[in-house]
Protein backbone atom coordinates (compact mmCIF):
# COMPACT_ATOMS: atom_id res chain seq x y z
CA UNK A 1 0.00 0.00 0.00
CA UNK A 2 0.98 3.78 -1.08
CA UNK A 3 0.08 5.73 2.24
CA UNK A 4 -0.74 9.43 1.88
CA UNK A 5 -0.47 10.83 5.60
CA UNK A 6 -1.87 14.36 5.66
CA UNK A 7 -1.86 16.79 8.44
CA UNK A 8 -4.39 19.06 8.92
CA UNK A 9 -4.40 22.56 7.95
CA UNK A 10 -4.39 25.47 10.46
CA UNK A 11 -6.99 26.65 13.12
CA UNK A 12 -7.02 29.48 15.55
CA UNK A 13 -5.63 27.10 18.28
CA UNK A 14 -2.14 25.84 16.25
CA UNK A 15 0.66 26.76 17.91
CA UNK A 16 -1.48 28.70 20.85
CA UNK A 17 -3.98 26.07 22.29
CA UNK A 18 -3.77 21.65 22.85
CA UNK A 19 -6.29 21.02 20.98
CA UNK A 20 -7.16 17.30 21.30
CA UNK A 21 -10.12 16.28 21.53
CA UNK A 22 -12.12 19.32 21.87
CA UNK A 23 -15.40 19.15 19.87
CA UNK A 24 -16.03 22.24 17.24
CA UNK A 25 -12.33 23.66 16.09
CA UNK A 26 -12.43 24.36 12.52
CA UNK A 27 -9.97 25.50 9.89
CA UNK A 28 -9.23 29.36 9.99
CA UNK A 29 -9.14 31.40 6.81
CA UNK A 30 -5.62 30.38 6.68
CA UNK A 31 -6.01 26.87 7.07
CA UNK A 32 -8.71 26.99 3.97
CA UNK A 33 -6.35 28.56 1.89
CA UNK A 34 -3.57 25.86 2.71
CA UNK A 35 -5.93 22.75 1.63
CA UNK A 36 -6.72 24.56 -1.27
CA UNK A 37 -2.83 24.30 -2.11
CA UNK A 38 -3.46 20.75 -0.71
CA UNK A 39 -5.83 19.89 -3.64
CA UNK A 40 -3.36 21.19 -6.13
CA UNK A 41 -0.68 19.05 -4.22
CA UNK A 42 -2.26 15.43 -4.65
CA UNK A 43 -4.04 16.20 -7.81
CA UNK A 44 -1.25 13.93 -9.79
CA UNK A 45 -1.93 11.23 -7.07
CA UNK A 46 -4.57 8.09 -7.95
CA UNK A 47 -6.10 7.26 -4.70
CA UNK A 48 -8.63 4.61 -4.12
CA UNK A 49 -9.63 5.92 -0.58
CA UNK A 50 -9.72 8.48 1.54
CA UNK A 51 -9.69 8.19 5.74
CA UNK A 52 -10.00 10.83 8.18
CA UNK A 53 -10.01 11.54 11.76
CA UNK A 54 -13.18 12.29 13.15
CA UNK A 55 -12.22 15.81 14.52
CA UNK A 56 -13.42 18.80 12.31
CA UNK A 57 -9.93 19.96 11.58
CA UNK A 58 -9.26 16.96 9.35
CA UNK A 59 -12.42 16.55 7.96
CA UNK A 60 -12.26 20.30 6.58
CA UNK A 61 -9.24 19.75 5.35
CA UNK A 62 -9.81 15.99 3.87
CA UNK A 63 -13.17 16.49 2.21
CA UNK A 64 -12.21 18.91 -0.57
CA UNK A 65 -9.01 16.82 -1.41
CA UNK A 66 -11.19 13.64 -1.08
CA UNK A 67 -14.26 15.40 -3.51
CA UNK A 68 -11.35 16.52 -6.04
CA UNK A 69 -10.87 12.99 -6.76
CA UNK A 70 -15.04 11.49 -6.19
CA UNK A 71 -14.19 9.92 -3.16
CA UNK A 72 -16.17 9.48 0.05
CA UNK A 73 -14.40 10.02 3.33
CA UNK A 74 -14.25 7.55 5.84
CA UNK A 75 -13.81 8.28 9.75
CA UNK A 76 -11.47 5.76 12.02
CA UNK A 77 -11.91 7.00 15.77
CA UNK A 78 -8.10 5.36 15.90
CA UNK A 79 -6.69 8.20 13.55
CA UNK A 80 -7.90 10.65 16.00
CA UNK A 81 -5.48 12.68 17.75
CA UNK A 82 -3.60 11.58 21.34
CA UNK A 83 -6.20 12.02 24.03
CA UNK A 84 -4.34 14.47 26.09
CA UNK A 85 -6.88 14.36 29.18
CA UNK A 86 -6.80 17.45 31.28
CA UNK A 87 -4.08 19.30 29.32
CA UNK A 88 -6.78 19.85 26.23
CA UNK A 89 -7.52 23.47 26.12
CA UNK A 90 -4.67 24.91 27.56
CA UNK A 91 -2.02 26.83 26.53
CA UNK A 92 1.08 26.03 25.35
CA UNK A 93 2.99 28.91 27.06
CA UNK A 94 1.91 27.55 29.95
CA UNK A 95 1.98 23.62 29.57
CA UNK A 96 6.33 24.14 28.72
CA UNK A 97 6.24 25.40 31.92
CA UNK A 98 5.21 22.22 33.46
CA UNK A 99 7.59 19.53 34.82
CA UNK A 100 5.44 16.86 32.54
CA UNK A 101 6.39 19.03 29.36
CA UNK A 102 9.86 18.11 30.11
CA UNK A 103 9.63 14.31 30.50
CA UNK A 104 7.34 14.49 27.45
CA UNK A 105 10.21 16.03 25.47
CA UNK A 106 13.50 13.91 26.72
CA UNK A 107 11.67 10.65 27.87
CA UNK A 108 7.83 10.59 26.23
CA UNK A 109 7.48 7.20 26.18
CA UNK A 110 7.37 7.02 29.97
CA UNK A 111 4.26 9.88 29.85
CA UNK A 112 0.63 9.66 30.59
CA UNK A 113 -1.45 12.53 30.39
CA UNK A 114 -3.11 13.87 32.97
CA UNK A 115 -6.82 11.81 32.60
CA UNK A 116 -6.11 11.16 28.97
CA UNK A 117 -3.39 7.96 27.64
CA UNK A 118 -0.50 7.79 27.26
CA UNK A 119 1.40 7.97 23.75
CA UNK A 120 1.95 4.20 24.10
CA UNK A 121 -1.77 3.85 23.54
CA UNK A 122 -1.73 6.33 21.09
CA UNK A 123 1.20 4.97 18.95
CA UNK A 124 -0.31 1.21 19.12
CA UNK A 125 -3.85 2.48 18.32
CA UNK A 126 -2.96 4.16 15.34
CA UNK A 127 -0.47 1.70 13.89
CA UNK A 128 -3.36 -1.05 14.06
CA UNK A 129 -5.78 1.49 12.44
CA UNK A 130 -2.99 1.70 9.71
CA UNK A 131 -2.32 -2.03 9.31
CA UNK A 132 -6.54 -2.80 9.14
CA UNK A 133 -6.58 0.01 6.51
CA UNK A 134 -3.50 -1.52 4.75
CA UNK A 135 -5.26 -5.29 4.63
CA UNK A 136 -8.41 -3.71 2.69
CA UNK A 137 -6.25 -1.82 0.33
CA UNK A 138 -2.74 -4.52 -0.24
CA UNK A 139 -1.53 -3.09 -3.92
CA UNK A 140 -3.16 0.33 -3.88
CA UNK A 141 -2.62 4.35 -2.60
CA UNK A 142 -4.83 5.36 -0.27
CA UNK A 143 -4.96 8.98 1.82
CA UNK A 144 -5.59 9.49 5.70
CA UNK A 145 -6.23 12.97 7.13
CA UNK A 146 -4.92 12.68 10.76
CA UNK A 147 -2.55 14.84 13.31
CA UNK A 148 1.65 15.69 14.08
CA UNK A 149 1.69 13.80 16.56
CA UNK A 150 -0.18 10.58 15.04
CA UNK A 151 2.05 10.87 12.05
CA UNK A 152 5.19 11.46 13.80
CA UNK A 153 4.07 8.07 15.98
CA UNK A 154 3.70 6.38 12.80
CA UNK A 155 6.69 7.53 11.48
CA UNK A 156 8.70 6.57 14.89
CA UNK A 157 6.94 2.96 13.99
CA UNK A 158 7.39 2.14 10.45
CA UNK A 159 11.20 3.82 10.85
CA UNK A 160 11.76 1.57 13.66
CA UNK A 161 13.54 4.00 15.86
CA UNK A 162 12.21 4.33 19.93
CA UNK A 163 9.14 5.99 20.70
CA UNK A 164 11.43 8.47 22.94
CA UNK A 165 12.86 9.99 19.46
CA UNK A 166 9.63 10.53 18.03
CA UNK A 167 10.02 14.23 18.67
CA UNK A 168 13.17 14.70 16.07
CA UNK A 169 10.13 14.45 13.06
CA UNK A 170 8.75 17.68 12.22
CA UNK A 171 5.35 17.52 10.63
CA UNK A 172 3.61 20.86 9.24
CA UNK A 173 0.14 22.15 9.11
CA UNK A 174 -1.18 20.75 5.88
CA UNK A 175 1.62 18.69 5.14
CA UNK A 176 1.71 15.01 3.20
CA UNK A 177 3.73 11.92 4.35
CA UNK A 178 4.25 9.06 2.08
CA UNK A 179 5.27 5.70 3.03
CA UNK A 180 5.60 2.82 1.43
CA UNK A 181 3.76 -0.94 3.58
CA UNK A 182 4.48 -3.79 1.48
CA UNK A 183 7.10 -6.05 0.29
CA UNK A 184 10.27 -5.72 1.05
CA UNK A 185 9.41 -4.24 4.46
CA UNK A 186 7.88 -0.43 5.35
CA UNK A 187 10.12 2.31 3.62
CA UNK A 188 9.58 6.14 4.05
CA UNK A 189 9.83 8.41 0.78
CA UNK A 190 8.52 11.58 1.62
CA UNK A 191 8.66 13.43 4.88
CA UNK A 192 6.31 16.77 5.66
CA UNK A 193 6.36 18.03 2.06
CA UNK A 194 4.61 21.21 1.65
CA UNK A 195 5.08 21.98 -1.77
CA UNK A 196 6.97 25.17 -0.40
CA UNK A 197 10.34 25.64 1.11
CA UNK A 198 8.46 29.00 2.72
CA UNK A 199 8.23 27.71 6.14
CA UNK A 200 12.06 26.86 5.81
CA UNK A 201 13.25 30.80 5.39
CA UNK A 202 14.69 32.20 8.83
CA UNK A 203 12.41 35.67 9.87
CA UNK A 204 14.46 38.79 9.57
CA UNK A 205 15.98 40.18 12.48
CA UNK A 206 13.93 42.61 14.21
CA UNK A 207 15.24 46.16 13.72
CA UNK A 208 16.77 47.68 17.15
CA UNK A 209 14.97 50.59 17.82
CA UNK A 210 16.96 53.72 18.08
CA UNK A 211 17.84 55.48 21.65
Amino acid sequence: MLLFLVRHAVTSHTGNRLSGWIPGIHLSDEGKGQVASLVELMRPVRLVAFYSSPLERCLETAKPVAASKGLRLRVRAELGEVRYGAWEGKKMESLTKTKLWRTVQGRPSEVRFPDGESLRETQARAVDGIERIRNDHLHEAVAVSTHADVIRLLAAHYAGIHLDLYQRVSISPASVSVFWLGGGGPRILKLNETGSLEGLVPPRPAKKKAR
